[in-house]
């Protein structure tokens, strides 16, 4: 594997897009709350070139344009993806591509929000997480791209990610896939073996093996639930089978943050913690890294894809103890089901004035295996397509710091798990920062996390029909 401190130096930083993008400061609010507000009064970037091309474009366009002298501008928040420009720029010598990170998590979007909106400044390309990509389609701001690449371009991801690119009603294609953070867990197996416990297949065996090895040292938890990542905590929604957000793609929302499934949710955790058998802390934070590398949480659980890498940065002092496995199950004896925590795409902007050439830009930099394997095994973002989790470059790698383990590979089967029928609301900046004040405050003070759900509930609904929603 990679030097593990340069490793802390990249996946911090991608980290830190996963679980800032929704720590909203008031200004951060605002700027979301516009966005919504405006669009709903058909607010548009404007347009450039030929966005509203519907046929599909010809062979021998696409080839005239990357003939063509062009500069492409792309915002994106990836360590060192140049690299991955410069393999484009070798296969397309015509085209240049100006690669700026203009900050991330909410800075990347007040600032293109910013830039749309003054009709200003916008690049041509801009990486937009999973969770974001409706906000946007939202504003009128995002190139449609399915007239711009193959009709079945699709069929080389997995398929529950390429439906995160889509449109509700899944006939425009948004944003080409980039990374993703399929869940599983990670855990000490030295501490798991003190303690007599096995790896929990169900969570009733998780909240087992929490009691047992808390019993067995009072200082350690079986993991850490932090009341700051709404990111996470959504995942495990997902995962349980709650499907709290929706949008039809005009003005009618779904949420559903309280129902039966999320409450089940709520109070297995609430159970657990207010028995002191997992910790509150913070995540991303000082406490919440030293807790990884002293012992005091025996497993990341539930840790996304993108969490391996990162976590041998973090506790290197630790190398050889970890292990992962599958997350564990809400029901024994079935299929495996998991559900993702992060994953971003590349998106083309409808202002831009060369849609062909920024749009081919966006496919070759997450499609062409080249580019993929590159970013997944020096960025470490993990793989969308098929080809790059098959990839024995990429799957076949044995983790010294994981006991010899191909974590890799687990974690692709685990991509093919994630069930597919998982929407957003377009103002998931404001949904994540109410959940927060809500379920997270609560999660933080181990208090009613239950009862939490309602009023995250009734905040969203209100916030909903306040910006013109109508609320299903």
């Amino acid at each position: 594997m990679t030097d593990p401190r340069r490793t802390m130096q990249n996946t911090k930083e991608w980290s830190m897009t996963r679980t800032t993008t929704w720590r909203r400061k008031a200004t951060g609010l605002t700027a979301g709350i516009a966005v919504a507000a405006l669009a709903l009064t058909a607010c548009s970037s404007g347009g450039g070139g030929d966005e509203a091309t519907t046929a599909a474009v010809s062979q021998a366009d696409i080839d005239k344009a990357m003939q063509t002298p062009t500069t492409l501008t792309f915002w994106t928040w990836v360590p060192d993806i140049q690299k991955e420009v410069d393999l484009f720029e070798k296969a397309y010598p015509q085209i240049k591509v100006e690669v700026v990170n203009v900050g991330q998590g909410a800075d990347h979007y007040k600032k293109m929000r910013s830039a749309l909106q003054s009709g200003k400044g916008a690049p041509d390309v801009t990486q937009i997480e999973f969770q974001h990509v409706q906000s946007f389609a939202l504003g009128d701001n995002l190139l449609d791209l399915t007239p711009y690449i193959p009709a079945d371009t699709k069929d080389d991801y997995v398929p529950w990610v390429w439906k995160q690119v889509l449109s509700t009603d899944g006939s425009k294609i948004w944003s080409i896939p980039q990374d993703s953070g399929p869940m599983g867990i990670l855990y000490r197996d030295d501490i798991f073996q003190a303690a007599g416990v096995q790896v929990p297949a169900t969570w009733d065996d998780f909240a087992t093996a929490a009691q047992t090895i808390h019993t067995a040292n009072p200082s350690t938890y079986i993991t850490n639930l932090p009341g700051n990542d709404m990111g996470q905590f959504t995942g495990m929604m997902w995962q349980i089978g709650a499907r709290p957000f929706g949008w039809d793609g005009d003005k009618t929302v779904t949420i559903d943050v309280n129902s039966d499934k999320a409450q089940q949710l709520a109070q297995y955790w609430q159970d657990l913690i207010q028995k002191d058998l997992v910790s509150v802390d913070p995540d991303f934070t000082d406490t919440w890294y030293q807790g990884l590398a002293n012992g005091k949480y025996a497993s990341w659980s539930p840790a996304a894809a993108w969490g391996p890498v990162f976590l041998q940065g973090t506790a290197e002092s630790t190398s050889g103890l970890w292990r992962a496995a599958q997350v564990p199950q809400w029901e024994a004896g079935g299929d495996p089901v998991s559900a993702n925590w992060g994953g971003s795409s590349d998106a083309v902007l409808k202002s831009t004035k060369n849609p062909i050439a920024a749009a081919q830009f966006a496919l070759w930099l997450n499609h062409d295996p080249s580019s993929t394997l590159m970013m997944a095994n020096e960025q470490f973002l993990f793989p969308t397509t098929n080809d790059t989790l098959a990839s024995p470059e990429f799957a076949d790698q044995k983790s010294e710091f994981y006991g010899g383990q191909e974590v890799n590979k687990l974690f692709a089967e685990i991509s093919t798990t994630v069930p597919e029928d998982f929407g957003w609301l377009p103002f998931m900046d404001y949904a994540y920062s109410a959940g927060q004040e809500t379920v997270g405050k609560a999660i933080a003070d181990k208090g009613d996390v239950v009862g939490a759900l309602k009023a995250w509930q009734d905040d969203l609904v209100g916030y909903a029909k306040q910006q013109g929603f109508t609320v299903k």
